[in-house]
C-alpha cells in the first residue's frame, strides 16, 4: 500500500556515509531536494527531460545503495543488467544539487522477465519496464540516496519510445513490484513505499516525448533482514 505525505514532512538533515572497518553505517536523512543545490528533479534526455520519479533512501540499508547492492536488489524484484553488458546509445545525465554537478547515470536496468542472464535482451526487443540510477552523494548533499528514472518503452522496432503514460506506469509497476518482502541472491529485504508530493512538477512541459507526468515521485526504503 502507498501512503501520500507532503515534501514538508521531510526531515532533511545533513548527513554521510561513515565506513568503521570494513562495516557501513546508515546516514541519517532520505534524501535532498536537489532543487536546493542548484539540481532537478529531472535528468537530461536526448529530446527533453526524464522525471526522476523514484528515490531509494539513505536511511536505506547501507549496503543497498552500493553498485553490487543495488544490482541484486533489481534483480530481486525483476530487473537485471543490460542485454549481455551492452548499452546502446549516449548515457542519461542529472544534477542532483549535491555538488557535483551534472553527472551520468551510474547504471541502467531493464526487466528480466524471470532470467537475469538473457531477460534483459527480451526487454530491448520487445520493450518493457526499465530504470537509470543517479546516486546522491557530492559534498553540498551527501544522502547515499539512489534516485531512478523509470519508464515503460515501446519495442525496438518503435526505437524504444516511452509507451504513453510510460513515466507513471513504469514507476507504478517497479514500486508494485518491489513493496513488501523480496528475496535474492541469499539476501532478504522488506521495502516500504510513501509518496511524495511537491517535488516534482505534474505536467508535460519540458518532459520528453511531451508525455505528462502526474508530479509524484515514490520513496522506496530498503531493508535487508538479517
Amino acid at each position: 500500500m502507498l501512503f501520500n505525505f507532503s515534501l514538508a514532512a521531510l526531515a532533511l538533515a545533513y548527513g554521510s556515509a561513515i565506513v568503521t572497518g570494513l562495516t557501513l553505517q546508515r546516514r541519517a536523512v532520505d534524501f535532498f531536494d536537489p532543487a536546493q543545490g542548484g539540481g532537478s528533479i529531472f535528468d537530461n534526455a536526448t529530446f527533453g527531460r526524464e522525471p526522476l520519479n523514484v528515490i531509494i533512501s539513505g536511511l536505506s540499508s547501507p549496503e543497498v545503495l552500493t553498485d553490487d547492492g543495488i544490482l541484486n536488489f533489481a534483480q530481486a524484484i525483476g530487473f537485471s543488467q543490460e542485454c549481455l553488458g551492452l548499452h546502446l546509445g549516449d548515457p542519461q545525465t542529472a544534477n542532483l544539487g549535491d555538488g557535483n554537478g551534472s553527472v551520468n547515470q551510474t547504471v541502467e536496468f531493464r526487466e528480466d522477465f524471470g532470467s537475469d542472464f538473457l531477460g534483459t535482451c527480451l526487454e530491448s526487443l520487445i520493450g518493457g519496464n526499465h530504470f537509470r540510477v543517479f546516486r546522491q552523494n557530492g559534498p553540498q548533499a551527501n544522502s547515499g540516496a539512489l534516485f531512478l528514472a523509470v519508464s515503460k518503452e515501446q519495442p525496438a522496432n518503435k526505437n524504444h519510445d516511452i509507451i504513453p503514460d510510460g513515466y507513471n506506469i513504469g514507476r507504478n509497476e517497479l514500486v508494485e513490484a518491489a513493496v513488501g518482502t523480496k528475496s535474492h541472491g541469499g539476501i532478504t529485504y522488506q521495502v516500504e513505499a510513501k509518496n511524495i508530493t511537491g517535488l516534482m512538477p505534474a505536467g508535460s512541459e519540458g518532459v520528453n516525448h511531451g508525455i505528462a507526468v502526474d508530479g509524484i515521485v515514490t520513496l522506496l526504503t530498503v531493508t535487508i533482514q538479517k
